[in-house]
């Protein structure tokens, strides 16, 4: 049971196990296990040390929970129904349509929900990326103005994934001495106890990714408290707290036993318990002495917050200081930015176009933040890295450039807690073929609506010697299928900057930016670029006095490949369409998609260097597509355009034929 605790204590953490019991069962559908035995702990931190708002959610200065162990979101909700963000009518509509509860936390629908989890180990990634921001802005503005802690609530399973461990070893090199994260170690998960698969020793082995590691009794209150200050107390290293839990602990006979993971507890079961833990046999007990209890520290949590307020204001009468608040808290989509110049005839490799939109965004958005996943000279970060500096929360906290390594799922989920955290821009990158390794990450940007900025660069077969492990086919089609999610494969240098443009201006969904490895002529394209890649396809070309009678749609690399049949076919009457985005280009009126891409013109050929599943939907059954559609082959690319056809004179024969 739980020890070391008042009365009081006691009893309010048996009336969160009782609301975690009702809500599960309330739905047929849950996780009571779990949270219960991770009751204790996240009692003490809410009653006793989380720093928040009570009446804003949103407060910049708070300190973040991030309940990586989302299947454990019945004690969340629990804990947040003491705090008043939630209700007991929400508990009951646990996991129904539309309800503030759904089954894995969801930021943009719960107040106090700080990140949606549940698909384990990136809710920790993302509490560090939380953690992240915090030390640069700490820093960049001041401890006072933004200092608070980041906790994270982990399980067994979130341990056993590798994003975990890839992010905790960052974490550690990092010195991110203000992120504690408390490991429920009940050593249960939904198939039965984790030594059928694991033996490690996870207080050595954070240990040598440089945590402080504190080991407790998960369900004594005495021992959280003094594990949670030491988390506080240590500034150079984060802290893990691996409390040794009993699963449901407190259930009247199945303390222990993994069907309790995934699955409501049986009515009997929950009466049996109910009676050990002396509460009564009512659904959703919540008396009034433990809602007290839980909010004595209300009344100076707000005063503190009023305090900060005044010190904002205060501090905001030093210009420097005001200059720096509002880098930090002007969204970047308000922002306008000058963009380099590029010469026309050109051969400038997209990447490299990026690499000098990177140059110009780093002079211009001082919370810019972000690195490559140990490519950076392949993926033009260098000159960002060396001006900006590498970021180390003990060592250079002002430092913007972070150093990923070989970690593309684990740089996806940070980047989402840095945008989730909020006051930095965040960017990450790596070659495209790996946006696999990473793909569960954006998928999770977008679910989220964060408008962070996912780079891929060495985007076709046209990465030439290093074979087919390394070129890209399915990649940019796979993407384009996820939701809310903006895939931008610009023409050349020019549409690079207005899609650079174009992803900065986003709200609400992330952006994958797409960039060649090999140079491309720049393009004498028509103005205003940015609006017109804005709307996702636009004519670059049309023939000369006559009606366009055939369409050639294109995007990246092959769009001066048509633009170069288009001229050498006057007699066919080709129209031209640059496709930087499908998904801007579907948002478009029906007017202007018509104007476009007009039903009349019934001739349509469209070519891009990977799968030619998606441009059906534009060309018709009748069109035609010249796409890849098997793997590639380690050969030059010169080589390998001519073999696949990837040619003007293989482009006009095959939109004569």
């Amino acid at each position: 049971m739980t020890t070391n605790a008042s009365q009081i204590d006691t009893k309010a953490v048996n009336v969160i196990k009782g609301l975690i019991m009702d809500t599960v069962r309330a739905s047929n559908s849950g996780h009571p296990g779990g949270a219960m035995s991770s009751a204790d702990f996240a009692y003490v931190l809410f009653k006793e040390f989380l720093n928040f708002d009570p009446k804003d959610a949103k407060w910049f200065n708070r300190d973040r929970f991030v309940l990586s162990a989302g299947h454990e979101s019945a004690l969340l909700y629990s804990i947040l129904t003491l705090q008043g963000s939630l209700s007991v009518d929400d508990l009951k509509a646990f996991r129904q349509f539309g309800s503030k509860t759904p089954g894995h936390p969801e930021h943009d629908i719960t107040d106090g929900v700080e990140a949606t989890t549940g698909p384990l180990g990136q809710g920790f990634a993302m509490a560090g990326g939380m953690a992240v921001a915090e030390a640069f802005l700490r820093d960049y503005l001041d401890a006072q103005s933004a200092g608070h802690f980041t906790y994270a609530l982990v399980s067994d399973g979130d341990v056993q994934e590798p994003i975990c461990l890839g992010s905790a070893a960052l974490f550690g090199h990092w010195g991110l001495g203000r992120l504690i994260a408390y490991y429920d170690s009940n050593k249960i998960q939904l198939a039965g106890p984790t030594c059928r698969a694991d033996t490690i020793d996870h207080k050595a082995l954070f240990e040598s990714m440089h945590w402080q590691v504190i080991e407790i009794d998960g369900h004594d209150h005495e021992q959280i408290r003094k594990a949670i200050l030491a988390g506080q107390a240590e500034t150079t290293k984060p802290t893990l707290i691996i409390g040794h839990t009993t699963m449901a602990k407190g259930c009247a006979t199945l303390e222990g036993s993994e069907s309790t993971h995934g699955s409501p507890l049986p009515e009997a079961e929950i009466t049996a318990t109910k009676a050990k833990l002396g509460l009564p046999d009512e659904n959703f007990y919540l008396p009034e002495d433990v809602l007290s209890h839980f909010r004595a520290r209300f009344a100076s949590l707000g005063a503190a917050r009023n305090e900060w307020d005044k010190l904002i204001t205060a501090r905001l009468s030093d210009a420097d200081f005001a200059a720096r608040w509002e880098s930090a808290t002007t969204p970047v989509c308000q922002r306008s930015l000058n963009w380099p110049e590029f010469e026309s005839g050109a051969s400038v490799a997209t990447r490299k176009a990026f690499g000098a939109c990177l140059g110009a965004m780093m002079e211009q958005l001082p919370t810019l933040m972000g690195g490559s996943a140990d490519l950076d000279p392949s993926n033009q970060t260098v000159k960002f890295r060396e001006f900006a500096g590498i970021f180390n929360a003990v060592s250079n906290a002002k430092g913007r450039n972070l150093c990923f390594g070989v970690r593309e799922f684990p740089m996806g989920a940070i980047l989402n807690g840095m945008t989730l955290h909020g006051g930095v821009v965040p960017f990450g990158a790596t070659f495209l073929v790996f946006s696999d390794y990473e793909r569960n990450a954006i998928r999770m940007s977008a679910l989220q609506h964060l408008p962070v900025l996912h780079v891929f660069t060495h985007d076709s077969f046209f990465v030439g010697e290093d074979g087919p492990t390394h070129q890209p086919i399915e990649h940019v089609s796979s993407l384009r299928l996820i939701p809310n999610l903006l895939v931008l494969r610009p023409a050349d240098a020019r549409e690079s900057a207005a899609c650079m443009a174009v992803a900065l201006k986003q709200k609400s969904r992330p952006s994958v930016l797409i960039f060649t490895r090999q140079g491309l002529p720049v393009l004498d394209l028509p103005k205003p670029l940015e609006e017109h890649v804005s709307k996702g396809a636009y004519v670059v070309r049309d023939p000369d006095g006559d009606a366009p009678q055939m369409l050639i749609l294109a995007s990246g690399s092959e769009v001066h490949l048509a633009l170069e049949a288009a001229e050498a076919c006057p007699e066919l009457k080709i129209r031209v369409v640059s496709v930087p985005s499908m998904e801007l280009f579907d948002e478009q009126s029906a007017q202007y998609r018509e104007s476009v891409m007009p039903r009349a013109i019934t001739r349509r050929v469209a070519i891009e260097a990977g799968r030619s599943d998606l441009w059906y939907k534009y060309v018709g059954l009748d069109g035609k597509v010249w796409g890849i559609n098997h793997f590639g082959a380690s050969a030059p690319a010169s080589v390998l355009k001519e073999k696949y056809g990837f040619t003007t004179a293989n482009l006009i024969k095959f939109i004569k034929e």
